[in-house]
């Protein structure tokens, strides 16, 4: 009949609806009864001697449900449990029970065998086997086979499996997408000792199945099983350690300074010290020693903050600041609303916090009122209209607000003769707003608007930059290159307001000034005004009638002037656009504050060398192309450097010159790692091959020496065994993979055989031993960096929500509590403890920033390996990537 609705349609399509809830629901109930099940015949499991376990036909005692089958089972299977660590459903898998030697489940494979503990193939297929005549410890589980991912083609895998397994039950979706679910598999009581299936009993004896230690853990990343095995010497989880660990981290040093994209961001307090800001703390710096010489002082930091600081204003009385910050999210995906913090520079206390609700996106300028004592505050916002609002500082009281303009604002200021008089200027435009009423009557007021007029001047682009003059007028500094100044003029309406009668303003005059933009204009103690240029890099002094006085030129690889700030007497602080701070004068020049003995190289094609304890930079150099790995040889003497187009090289840390330029495929390097004894060095390349090369005793030569090639996906983290012979490698698709580097780069294939292998580092993100440190939920992504510790008592891992942790060493316990420690803008892209453990060094991804964290506590301090005399104070180990 025309009309009549579908079966998918109206009551019945919600009937359909609420018939597939419920059964969900069931199902999800019996997945419980079948998890509690499962626990209640392991609990039984655990308390059944040994001895009976081993009988010689012994039937089970009556009413024993650890040694039959459930009801509902063939009886030639046995239940395993899968327990998820980050979710309620539980899944029961069906398992061959053992049979003759050369079956899945068989017992562990002899030394040397190519096949894996019941046949397992390497996570993601690999090249290792998957073989039904394998043998294996009793129980284990095979892993599913993963989906083939489009992104990371698959070598050599096979999809088939043994014609005696039975079907698995298919993972739920939200199994798939889960990081922590773990299986514990049984093996046999004595490895390598008494073959269970020649017990009494025979070939297919469930009793053979049933042991008292695990084996292996298994978790899955994006539907991936990952199967680690568990070191001879643990019996069970819960003798591992548990909650955070006793140490701490404490901020001791920022180097950084966010000049690539802000403005109006160095400041001098009254206290001397400089402020600025980079990812989510701001900084407040005390230079040492002179003008022009080497770093020192100290540093304190406001971390109030929850995501990036975008502007600073500093209050007229030196000592408050106002700080805004940017829009963002939170790990779990709630929103965090821009604000404005004022705050105590003495005491580093909040004192008021403006505007939350009120910005969208984020703030993107603030200015205190000067004719006034500081008593209100301007705010634009980085919404579409850019929304210009006038507060109470003291009440936190909007008084005014209005649509600013369409394009960006990037200047923002009250006039400091007269309150009632604000400046923006930014993309094409240089706005002269009045403002009155609405003081103490919340957003009573108004504010009025009268565009700059350019007239016979060329309009520019951009005007980035504007000071007020002692004698009322104006200086802008545009895209051109050009100053102008603007004068004042009475207009013809006298609108009567706190200031009086109203003016405008109109150009007076025009000085060309540098080539290409200028980013920065300061006015000094003494009347004379400094700007900076961007293409040309130039700082220069103007007299009155803008003539120039004085000027100095940044070196290049410091990038052009972005903030210019006097000092005490007459130094001056400079913020440059590729995040330096400089300090120096016109007369003698400039050199970085903050910019360790560590290592670090990232997108700006810059190699670092910086001296942690004296926080200053030791030298730097540019690679003309994207550095992405480092790592120091063990004399100290060199330092390796892997590039995005393939190419590595080796450069001597005092003469910084290049010893070794290789070429190894064309695809970015993703880490390079000397062995402890530095006869090695390992080249992990997003092309799936793991590049191995003999090193001279100097590491100034190298030979290759050979590929390990198994990996079905780009190498992300390998590792070195204490005795220099073995590599532990992770690849973009969850591999864990083996390798014996002095046999000849050969793949061990019965991974189960590494199991008890010591590491000289741990920098794999996946292992037994760091397991726990994977969030729940997880997709792959959330862990970037992982470092043990040299002393193994800690591990510090870098996630992808601005946050680094710290975790107990071994961390194999799902969900493992962590301390927790915020301050980064964006996802953290290393950490890496310094050679005696007292530190830790984290480094931002697109906040550029490097973070020096104190640990504190059992253990920060321990005791360190022996390293040699030229090892830089930060450790090898710290070949960070930025």
């Amino acid at each position: 009949m025309d009309g009549a609705a579908g079966p998918g349609d109206g009551p019945a399509r919600e009937a359909l609806q609420s018939l597939s809830q419920r059964l969900r629901v069931q199902e999800q109930e019996m997945e419980l009864v079948k998890a509690a099940l499962a626990e209640a015949l392991r609990l039984l499991r655990l308390q059944v001697p040994p001895s009976s376990l081993q009988g010689s036909g012994t039937p089970a005692p009556p009413g024993d449900s650890s040694l039959a089958a459930p009801p509902g089972l063939p009886p030639t299977c046995t239940p395993s449990l899968v327990s998820r660590g980050t979710q309620t459903e539980t899944e029961v898998e069906l398992k061959s029970s053992p049979g003759p030697p050369g079956l899945s489940n068989g017992p562990p494979a002899p030394q040397g065998a190519s096949e894996e503990p019941s046949g397992t193939q390497s996570e993601g297929g690999g090249s290792s086997s998957s073989g039904a005549g394998s043998p294996g410890p009793p129980g284990i589980l095979r892993p599913l086979q993963p989906p083939q991912r489009a992104d990371t083609p698959r070598r050599n895998s096979s999809s088939s499996s043994s014609p005696s397994e039975r079907p698995r039950q298919k993972l739920s979706r939200k199994a798939i997408s889960s990081a922590n679910l773990l299986v514990r598999s049984g093996s046999t009581e004595s490895r390598g000792g008494k073959d269970p299936l020649s017990s009494p009993g025979g070939p297919g004896s469930r009793r053979s199945n049933y042991n008292l230690e695990g084996i292996s853990v298994k978790m899955f990343l994006r539907g991936r099983p990952i199967t680690m095995y568990i070191p001879s010497g643990i019996r069970s989880l819960e003798e591992l350690p548990s909650g955070p660990p006793p140490e701490t981290l404490s901020l001791d040093w920022v180097y950084g300074y966010r000049g690539r994209d802000s403005r109006s961001n160095l400041f001098v307090l009254r206290s001397g010290e400089v402020v600025y800001f980079i990812a989510c703390v701001v900084v407040l710096y005390r230079p040492g020693g002179g003008p022009g010489g080497p770093g020192g002082g100290g540093q304190r930091h406001y971390r109030g903050h929850t995501d990036c600081v975008r502007c600073l204003a500093v209050h007229p009385d030196g000592v408050r600041v106002a700080s805004g910050q940017t829009a963002g999210v939170d790990k779990d995906g709630k929103p965090l609303q821009p604000v404005v913090h004022i705050w105590d520079s003495e005491t580093l206390l909040k004192l008021q916090e403006i505007g939350l609700g009120a910005f969208e996106r984020g703030v993107g300028a603030l200015a205190f009122s000067a004719a006034d004592q500081g008593a209100f505050l301007c705010v634009v916002d980085d919404s579409n209209e850019h929304m210009l609002s006038v507060w109470d500082c003291s009440r936190g009281m909007k008084l005014a607000e209005i649509k600013s303009t369409n394009d960006s604002v990037l200047a923002v200021g009250f006039n400091p003769r007269d309150s009632s008089c604000i400046v923006t200027s930014g993309k094409s435009h240089v706005h002269f707003w009045n403002w009155s009423g609405g003081v103490g009557v919340p957003g009573n007021g108004t504010l009025t608007r009268k565009q700059g007029v350019f007239g016979k001047y060329k309009k520019p682009k951009f005007i980035p930059c504007f000071v007020f003059l002692p004698d009322g007028d104006i200086l802008t500094g545009d895209s051109e290159g050009n100053i102008l100044t603007w004068g004042r003029s009475p207009s013809d309406s006298k609108t009567p307001g706190r200031g009086g009668a109203k003016e405008t303003y109109g150009i007076v005059a025009q000085a060309h000034a540098h080539e290409g933009s200028i980013f920065a204009l300061c006015l000094r103690r003494d009347g004379t005004v400094l700007s900076g240029g961007g293409r040309d890099r130039r700082l220069v002094q103007w007299g009155p009638g803008l003539v120039a006085l004085q000027e100095a030129e940044i070196p290049e690889h410091f990038g052009a002037v972005r903030a210019i700030a006097e000092g005490l007497g007459s130094e001056l602080l400079v913020g440059t656009t590729k995040n330096a701070l400089l300090r120096g004068d016109l007369a003698q020049g400039f050199s970085p504050v903050i910019q360790n003995r560590f290592l670090t190289c990232g997108h700006d094609r810059q190699l670092c060398l910086w001296d942690g304890e004296s926080h200053a930079l030791a030298w730097s150099i540019d690679l003309k192309e994207t550095g992405l790995c480092a790592d120091f040889h063990p004399s100290g003497a060199v330092v390796a450097v892997g590039l995005n187009t393939g190419r590595w090289l080796v450069l001597d840390t005092e003469t910084r010159e290049i010893v070794s330029d290789v070429i190894d495929g064309n695809e970015q390097l993703s880490v390079v790692r000397y062995s402890p004894d530095g006869l090695y060095l390992a080249i992990g390349s997003h092309d799936n091959v793991i590049y191995i090369y003999s090193v001279s005793s100097d590491g100034a030569k190298s030979s290759r020496f050979g590929r390990c090639m198994g990996h079905s996906s780009f190498i992300t983290h390998l590792d070195w065994s204490k005795d220099g012979n073995f590599i532990m490698s992770n690849s973009g698709d969850y591999e864990i993979l083996y390798w014996d580097v002095a046999g000849g780069c050969k793949q061990l294939k019965n991974r189960y055989e590494s199991r008890d292998r010591e590491w000289a580092t741990y920098t794999c993100v996946l292992g037994f031993h760091v397991y726990g440190v994977w969030p729940d939920g997880s997709d792959g992504t959330d862990i970037n960096s992982l470092c043990r510790s040299h002393n193994e008592r800690v591990v510090a891992v870098a996630d992808d929500f601005c946050k680094v942790h710290l975790f107990q060493y071994p961390c194999a316990r799902a969900k493992a509590p962590s301390r927790m420690y915020g301050g980064h803008g964006s996802h953290v892209t290393s950490v890496r403890f310094t050679h005696d453990d007292s530190h830790l060094v984290s480094l931002g991804g697109k906040d550029a920033s490097i973070f020096q964290w104190r640990v504190l506590g059992a253990g920060g301090a321990g005791p360190a390996p022996a390293t040699p005399s030229r090892t830089p104070s930060l450790s090898p180990a710290s070949s960070l990537d930025v």
